[in-house]
């Protein structure tokens, strides 16, 4: 049963003939016939649990766009049925209301509509639909919780895919597709054509050219088919927010650039999400499946607050692939302290593999370093100072060990990492 602020009104007027006539039985009196009509407006109010819901919703909306979820509502009862309807959505869902007056004859159907604009990445949830019943006195009435799970997977963002096109043109040019000044690069052999002026005499094919009555140089193209491993470090450091997300979400933007770009090349990606066990995994992929089988994999995962066991990446990398491979490690470099496991597992990659480091840079300690008006300001700089430093002597460790360190903030590391992976291309070194 609910009463409604009706009820309370009606019990407060009971005051009134209470001070008339200064009698409390005129008090008690009052209070069981406000006690009566309200038995009485609950018995007239119609059940909630004749009503039939269905739910009706999108399988997925990438983060930061908005979504419908359509609500069917069926008046299987005798009565008419006056009241409130709350679906109830989890508060990152985004609802735009989850209170819906609610006036449905016997027989009749409704469609409520609610739109969704999530702001956290994962499945959103919305477990049960209450439904409150007011009779036709509006005193009180019945209330029912029905359940009705719904789930709305809120993809990746993928807002670095605006960077896919300029860095998709500059693949095209070194694999030699497009006219301009620039020649192919890579290693592996194309083709066959005639010299002109400006080409590298080394290219020269001598043999061909005993065979012609000119020069004939050889022409190259970036490797394809290489193999691509990124691990996305799941653990306690990436649940840090750095600008207005966290750093988990950041490392995903840098995969699904990465494997995008790199599967337009004809390389070879799998993606590891791992602390100290696998969160999630895509394997074998290729093509627009990949970045498909990706943002439906990444999406749910959420950072852990554990350690990551970095002495178990070699493993893992292993199971991956047994082939030399260009292995991204999306993690934070911060302290040394934090960074002495990922120090000790990154040697036994690079005997093998072409290792990348890239890490997520937080732009504010080098304001917060400029500020020193204060005294506060200036141990607040102090600590940014300290903390840049940190940062910069374990980029400076990584590289002795035989790493490449990528470090930019949130928005700049995915086309960061990109650029790194073409320079790496250019230059032959997958």
């Amino acid at each position: 049963m609910a009463v409604t602020g009706w009820t309370v009104a009606l019990l407060a007027l009971g005051v009134v003939p209470l001070v008339a006539t200064g009698d409390d039985r005129v008090l008690l009196g009052w209070i069981v016939l406000v006690a009566l009509l309200v038995a009485l407006d609950v018995l007239l109010a119609a059940s909630p649990r004749a009503l039939r819901l269905r739910r009706e919703l999108l399988a997925a909306v990438r983060l930061g766009e908005s979504t419908a979820s359509r609500l069917v509502v069926v008046n299987d009862g005798r009565r008419r049925l006056r009241g409130v309807l709350r679906d109830a959505w989890q508060p990152s869902a985004g609802a735009a209301s989850t209170r819906r007056p609610l006036s449905l004859r016997p027989g009749r159907a409704v469609t409520l509509t609610t739109t969704l604009t999530p702001f956290r990445r994962g499945d959103r949830r919305a477990d049960a639909v209450t439904v409150r019943s007011i009779g036709p006195l509006r005193l009180a009435g019945r209330q029912a919780t029905v359940e009705l799970p719904g789930v709305v997977r809120v993809l990746p963002r993928f807002s670095s895919r605006r960077h896919l096109p300029s860095r998709l043109a500059r693949l095209r040019e070194l694999d030699g597709r497009t006219s301009v000044m620039v020649r192919g690069q890579g290693t592996e052999f194309d083709s066959l054509r005639e010299y002109v002026r400006g080409d590298d005499v080394r290219s020269i094919d001598w043999r061909a050219t005993a065979r012609r009555d000119g020069l004939v140089v050889r022409t190259w193209r970036p490797e394809r088919d290489r193999r691509i491993v990124v691990v996305v470090d799941s653990g306690r450091t990436s649940a840090a927010r750095v600008g207005d997300e966290p750093r988990l979400d950041t490392a995903f933007e840098s995969a699904l650039l990465l494997a995008a770009l790199a599967s337009r090349a004809g390389d070879r990606v799998d993606v590891v999400v791992f602390d100290r066990r696998v969160r999630g995994r895509v394997q074998g992929a290729t093509g627009a499946a990949l970045l498909s089988s990706l943002v439906d994999v990444l999406a749910p995962v959420e950072p852990e607050l554990v350690d990551t066991d970095w002495s178990s990446v070699p493993a893992l990398v292993r199971s991956v692939t047994s082939q030399r491979a260009l292995v991204v490690l999306a993690t934070t470099v911060d302290s040394p302290g934090s960074a002495r496991s990922l120090l000790a597992a990154v040697p036994q990659l690079s005997r093998q593999h072409l290792v990348v480091v890239a890490s997520v840079a937080d732009p504010a300690l080098a304001e917060t370093a400029l500020r020193r008006d204060g005294r506060s300001e200036v141990y607040r700089a102090a600590a940014a100072e300290r903390a840049v430093l940190d940062a910069s002597r374990v980029a400076a460790a990584l590289r002795q060990v035989g790493a490449d360190v990528v470090s930019a903030a949130p928005a700049d590391l995915p086309p960061a990492l990109a650029d790194r992976y073409l320079a790496l291309k250019a230059a032959g070194r997958l």
